[in-house]
C-alpha cells in the first residue's frame, strides 16, 4: 500500500492575513509525509489572483505566482480572476517565473492552440512508481473571454475528453475544478475515471468530502479560511485505489510564526511601493456619499459617458469606498476608492425597455442592500446614480437629450455586475458589449489624465 496526500486551496482571492498560517503547515507536511515514504502533491484551483488586494494589482499578480512557488505549489488551475480581470497580455505573462504546472484544458488562443503557459494534463509519478494524472479547468465566460481574444470551450466536455484520453496512462487521476459545485457534481456522474475533484468558484466547504458514485469531492470554501487535504491509499498490487479520505484544516486554529509574518509583509509592501505613480492632479476634492449624488459620483458618471460615448448610464453609489482629495491622485488612491475587478458595458435597449430598467432602479429597498460577489469589493449597495438619465419637469424620462419613447434605441453604460440578472434580470440575455480588460478604475484614471491636465498642478515655485 502506498499513501499519497494532496493538499489544496482554492479561491484565496489575496487574502493574504492567513497566508503565513497556511505556507507553514504545507512546509511542515510536506517534509513530514516525505520523512515517512509518502508522496505529496500541493495544488491550488484558481482566484489565488484578487486585483481587489494593493499587493496584486502592484505586481500585476506575479507577487502572488511568487507566494506560490516559496509555498512549494505542483501544479495550479485559473480561476475566472485570472482569466477575466486580466489583459490577454497580462495572463500570458503572469506564470513566466512560475516554479509549478499550470494545468487548464479547455482555454485555447483563437487559432485552437494551446497558450504557452499551459497545458492540458500532467502525469505525475510518486517515487514508488505510482502514476497521477491531473486535469484542470475553468468557469464558461464565453463573451468575456472572447472579448479578451481567448476561446473557452466547455468545461465539463473537455475534462471528460482528456480524462478518458489518459485513462490508460494512469492510475489515480485528480481534477482541478474552478467550475462550481453543481457542474462537479454532474462531471462526477458522468466520468468515473476521475477519482478525485477539488473544486472551487462557488466556495463551497466539505468539512469531510463529498462522495458522488467512487468519485470523492473536496473543497476549502474561500479566503484561505481552511486548507484542505485529501488522503488516497493505493494498492500497488491490485493497482488501485484501496481507501480515500478528506480533511481540513482551519486556518484559526494554525500557529502563527513571527517570521513568516514579518517576511510576508515585506513582500506586501513591494507591491505597495508600485502603487505610488502619480496618474493625475485633483483641483477640488471629490466627495463620496453613500446614499445620494456626490461630485466622486459626477465625476465618475462624466468618465462613463466620456469613454462609452453612451447615451446615458446608469451605476450605484456603492462603488466608491472613499473620497479623493485634492492633490495628486496615485494608483493606490485610485485603487483604494475602486478596488473591484469590474468592467464596463453598453447595452442598447429600446425605450420601453429602458423605462422598465429606470423604474426598477428606483426600488428604494436597494440602496440597504448588502452585496456580495459579481466582482463588488464593497458592502451596500447604496444608491442608484444616474448620468444624463432624468426626468423633467413633466415626469417625462431623457437620455441625454432625447426622449425616452416606445420603438426608438437608446445606449446604456452600467457596469457588468447589472447583466448577471440578480438586480435586472432582462439584462443577462440582452445584447451587450463588454470593454475589457479596463477596469472601472481605469477609466476613471483614464479620465483624470484627460481633463485634469498636469498644468493645473501646482509648480515648484508655488509649493
Amino acid at each position: 500500500m502506498e499513501t499519497i496526500h494532496i493538499y489544496h486551496t482554492n479561491d484565496i482571492h489575496s487574502h493574504f492575513e492567513n497566508w503565513p498560517q497556511i505556507h507553514r503547515l504545507l512546509i511542515d507536511k510536506r517534509q513530514a509525509h516525505i520523512a515517512a515514504g509518502d508522496a505529496f502533491y500541493l495544488f491550488d484551483i484558481g482566484d489565488n489572483v484578487d486585483r481587489s488586494h494593493p499587493f496584486t494589482e502592484g505586481t500585476k499578480g506575479k507577487g502572488n505566482i511568487r507566494l506560490l512557488n516559496e509555498a512549494g505549489y505542483d501544479a495550479v488551475t485559473i480561476g475566472n480572476n485570472e482569466g477575466i480581470t486580466m489583459s490577454k497580455e497580462a495572463l500570458s505573462s503572469l506564470y513566466d517565473d512560475a516554479e509549478f504546472d499550470v494545468i487548464l484544458g479547455n482555454l485555447v488562443d483563437l487559432d485552437g492552440e494551446y497558450p504557452h503557459w499551459a497545458t492540458e494534463y500532467k502525469i505525475y509519478e510518486t517515487d514508488r512508481g505510482t502514476k497521477v494524472g491531473v486535469i484542470g479547468a475553468t468557469a464558461l465566460y464565453k463573451q468575456f473571454y472572447a472579448t479578451l481574444g481567448w476561446r473557452i470551450l466547455p468545461p465539463r466536455e473537455k475534462l471528460i475528453e482528456i480524462a478518458e484520453k489518459i485513462a490508460t496512462q494512469t492510475d489515480i487521476i485528480i481534477c482541478l475544478s474552478h467550475m462550481g459545485v453543481t457542474e462537479d457534481e454532474e462531471l462526477a456522474k458522468a466520468c468515473p475515471h476521475i477519482d478525485v475533484i477539488l473544486g472551487a468558484h462557488t466556495h463551497h466547504l466539505f468539512t469531510e468530502g463529498e462522495f458522488v458514485g467512487n468519485t470523492l469531492l473536496a473543497a476549502t470554501g474561500k479566503y484561505g479560511d481552511y486548507t484542505g487535504h485529501v488522503s488516497i491509499v493505493f494498492d500497488e498490487v491490485r493497482r488501485r485505489i484501496d481507501n480515500m479520505s478528506a480533511t481540513l484544516y482551519p486556518s484559526e486554529t494554525l500557529p502563527v510564526n513571527d517570521d513568516d509574518v514579518q517576511n510576508l509583509n515585506a513582500v506586501l509592501e513591494l507591491g505597495k511601493q508600485a502603487m505610488q505613480e502619480k496618474l493625475f492632479y485633483n483641483p477640488s476634492p471629490l466627495k463620496q456619499n453613500l446614499f445620494a449624488p456626490s461630485p466622486l459620483s459626477a465625476f465618475f458618471g462624466r468618465a462613463l459617458i466620456d469613454y462609452t460615448k453612451a447615451d446615458c448610464a446608469i451605476f450605484n453609489a456603492g462603488i466608491f469606498l472613499g473620497s479623493l482629495d485634492k492633490g495628486w491622485v496615485t494608483k493606490e488612491n485610485m485603487h483604494s476608492i475602486l478596488p473591484h475587478p469590474i468592467n464596463v458595458c453598453v447595452i442598447p435597449l429600446e425605450g420601453t425597455e429602458l423605462l422598465k430598467i429606470h423604474e426598477l432602479s428606483l426600488n428604494e429597498d436597494w440602496p440597504q442592500i448588502t452585496v456580495k460577489g459579481l466582482g463588488f469589493r464593497g458592502a451596500l449597495m447604496g444608491a442608484m446614480i444616474y448620468e444624463r438619465l432624468y426626468k423633467n419637469r413633466h415626469g417625462q424620462l431623457f437620455a441625454g437629450n432625447r426622449e425616452v419613447v416606445p420603438g426608438e434605441i437608446y445606449t446604456l453604460a452600467t457596469l457588468d455586475m447589472f447583466t448577471f440578472g440578480f438586480f435586472f434580470p432582462s439584462l443577462q440575455h440582452a445584447k451587450k458589449d463588454y470593454y475589457m480588460p479596463e477596469l472601472i478604475r481605469d477609466i476613471a484614471s483614464d479620465y483624470g489624465r484627460k481633463y485634469f491636465k498636469e498644468s493645473s498642478a501646482p509648480s515648484k515655485h508655488n509649493l
